[in-house]
């Protein structure tokens, strides 16, 4: 996926919501849904973000979220990454805004600005697209940055913990661990945890208990 000028990006939606995951979740948060994404998750809930979208200038999109009574902006998708003009979007856009970046383990986050915090959503095998992680990455993790699982059932959750610890993912920074819609319920993964004393983050998907599958929540 990629916009016909180097300052423009294909955008399926720009909306203003409560950030429903990550460290910032329960904040008013503005959310920049890029166009295109070549995975194909099992548990995709954005899939309308696959093709659809309006190419906007960067100033234009600045403009819109300009107009949200928040700093905090989340770029997200899709997969954001996939369009080449979203590292230079960022280099503009993290000086004025507090900015995370949502994105699959899929595309090298070496160039991704320094001042963006990652959330990088590592692909279990339940997700059909485990063999779509960059192992290389983590090696650019920052502290702030955040890493995801989202566990569908006991063994995505067994493979998930070997997976950090063969990783030494621990060791770069806060761990998500978040259970698939409908897959796993939260108070099972919470019990997992628990029982096995792991130094995690439960997080569910606040959005959609507050709105359920609403888009533009």
């Amino acid at each position: 996926m990629k916009a016909s000028n180097t300052n423009t990006l294909l955008v399926n939606e720009i909306f203003y919501s409560i950030q429903g995951e990550s460290l910032t979740a329960g904040e008013p948060t503005t959310f920049v849904r890029l166009t295109g994404c070549p995975l194909r998750c099992s548990y995709c809930d954005t899939s309308y973000a696959f093709k659809d979208g309006k190419e906007l200038s960067f100033e234009s999109i600045i403009t819109k979220i300009s107009g949200y009574n928040t700093s905090l902006v989340t770029i997200t998708g899709g997969e954001p990454l996939a369009q080449e003009n979203c590292y230079t979007f960022l280099n503009l856009l993290s000086p004025r805004f507090s900015v995370s970046l949502e994105t699959s383990n899929a595309y090298p986050i070496k160039d991704v600005n320094k001042n963006t915090t990652i959330i990088l959503d590592v692909k279990t095998p339940k997700s059909n697209e485990s063999d779509s992680n960059i192992e290389l990455n983590y090696k650019y993790l920052k502290n702030n940055d955040q890493i995801k699982f989202v566990i569908c059932d006991k063994t995505d959750y067994d493979w998930s913990v070997d997976y950090i610890r063969k990783h030494k993912l621990s060791e770069k920074c806060k761990i998500l661990f978040s259970p698939s819609y409908d897959e796993m319920s939260p108070t099972e993964l919470a019990d997992l945890i628990l029982s096995d004393g792991l130094q995690v983050r439960l997080q569910i998907q606040l959005h959609k208990v507050l709105w359920g599958d609403e888009r533009g929540k």
